[in-house]
């Protein structure tokens, strides 16, 4: 009997584990100069890059294949500094902060931070801007026709609310190709649309 408790309460302590593996986005595991990083539900063409504090890449991968991600990392190699890794997937850049002293890493779990990518979307003349922004970030767009090379013909900038939501109607008589550039936390997005 008490093996059968035993037992039991092994397997919903796994079970438990398991399921907050399942549920989590990211998880880290530092063992000496070995680091795990490990990401759920990753997606076929998915990014994953090892950056520098001036943004300079030094590793990177695509994701060949959906689902969950598990590599290990020999980052004591590393100089001493600031380093982040990023993971670009879908309308969101989450970034990882750690800090190698000594070729050690330190993970930052506090620093980790999101990024929620503006989305862009037509239909007919109607062109939608929308963007997440817990932080409050400003989101500048702009909008440029091609009249031979593309030209300014909207801008502007929206800041200190967290859900941005745009709709511009474009020109109807204005056929050809849209350049849609919107810049926010440091980054820019460039979108197509063609009346």
């Amino acid at each position: 009997m008490k093996n059968i408790m035993k037992n039991s309460l092994v397997l919903v302590v796994l079970f438990s584990t398991f399921l907050a593996i399942a549920n989590s986005l990211s998880k880290v595991y530092v063992d000496g100069s070995n680091t795990t990083i490990t990401l759920s539900n990753l997606k076929q063409g998915n990014e994953i890059f090892v950056k520098d504090a001036d943004g300079s890449t030094l590793y990177s991968e695509t994701i060949k294949v959906s689902g969950d991600y598990i590599k290990n990392f020999d980052l004591s190699k590393l100089p001493n500094g600031n380093y982040y890794f990023e993971i670009n997937k879908g309308l969101e850049i989450k970034m990882i902060h750690f800090t190698v002293e000594e070729a050690v890493a330190v993970f930052e779990k506090e620093n980790e931070t999101v990024i929620f990518k503006p989305f862009v979307t037509s239909d007919e003349n109607l062109v939608s801007v929308s963007k997440l922004s817990l932080n409050e970030q400003p989101l500048e767009i702009n909008i440029y026709f091609d009249d031979n090379g593309f030209n300014l013909i909207h801008s502007e900038t929206i800041d200190n609310t967290q859900n941005i939501s745009r709709i511009y109607s474009l020109n109807k008589a204005k056929k050809g190709d849209y350049r849609i550039v919107t810049k926010t936390d440091g980054r820019t997005f460039v979108d197509y649309v063609r009346l």
